[in-house]
């Protein structure tokens, strides 16, 4: 072979196994299938390329308008197919492996996100933003949370303020280990009271919670139906010194997703639990 065509096949062989420009270049018909996916893909300013989502996929407000294809852990194959997608982003955090490679077995491109835990949000952010042809935004939003994480970071007090943190009343839920709320409650320097359960979102008895007697208690979602819900639980749970000293607060979801409004969850909470920057 001549050297000229060496190099040739060598060049195109190279440029071929680069993602970023052929995701940013070819991708103009994208479904997400996670709310946290939906949010960091709008973020990048790539609104206008998604045209489906989950039926979990409720911010922004842009999100509601388009088309469902199900939900995380049983999207609809037909659904995605009848969109005609050029790929389809998926989530390591909330999506089945196996769903992934049937998508891929059918031609259909992925992208993966990888990020689980908020110290992986920052490199999962800029390979985006470098595989969607967006990487300027992707720094700024990358840089934001690291400035984010950098400034609420405490050194671990004598005495940590026991949180305990509510994702659902009734029956009653609570943010685990793995999670992203365990991961801010630890950099905020607090201890989670349901994080050494054996799974993420642990379903705790009253009697538990009062044997636990959290300094803290945060509910999640303000919105007005889990304030009532809660209303019963907070009375049997009076004794608990959370209660006695209302010391009960409400914050929205922010943490729920890993994502770019995961800063503000992070100013929200710190806030709510007497701490400052």
């Amino acid at each position: 072979m001549h050297k000229p065509a060496t190099l040739f096949l060598i060049l195109l062989l190279f440029f071929c196994a680069i993602p970023s420009s052929s995701y940013g270049e070819a991708s103009r018909r994208i479904i997400s299938l996670a709310p946290n996916i939906t949010e960091i893909l709008f973020s990048l300013g790539l609104g206008d390329r998604i045209i489906g989502v989950t039926t979990f996929c409720d911010y922004p407000e842009e999100a509601r308008k388009k088309p469902k294809v199900g939900g995380m852990w049983n999207p609809s194959l037909e659904a995605i197919l009848n969109l005609k997608p050029d790929l389809v982003a998926v989530s390591t955090n909330g999506n089945h492996k196996e769903f992934e490679e049937r998508l891929r077995s059918m031609g259909i491109k992925t992208y993966i996100f990888t990020a689980r835990r908020l110290s992986e949000l920052p490199r999962d952010l800029r390979e985006a933003g470098q595989a969607f042809g967006a990487g300027q935004r992707a720094e700024v939003l990358a840089q934001e949370i690291e400035a984010t994480l950098s400034r609420f970071k405490k050194p671990a007090p004598l005495r940590k303020k026991r949180v305990f943190f509510i994702v659902w009343p009734d029956p009653l839920v609570a943010a685990g280990p793995g999670t992203l709320i365990d991961d801010v409650l630890n950099l905020l320097g607090a201890e989670n009271v349901a994080g050494k359960a054996r799974v993420s979102y642990p379903k705790y008895s009253i009697e538990e919670l009062l044997r636990q007697a959290p300094d803290i208690i945060v509910i999640g979602d303000m919105r007005e139906g889990i304030q009532k819900m809660s209303e019963g639980l907070l009375k049997r749970l009076k004794s608990v010194p959370a209660v006695k000293n209302n010391k009960v607060f409400y914050i929205g979801d922010d943490l729920y997703r890993l994502g770019p409004r995961t800063p503000k969850g992070i100013e929200d909470l710190s806030r709510l639990l007497g701490d400052k920057p």
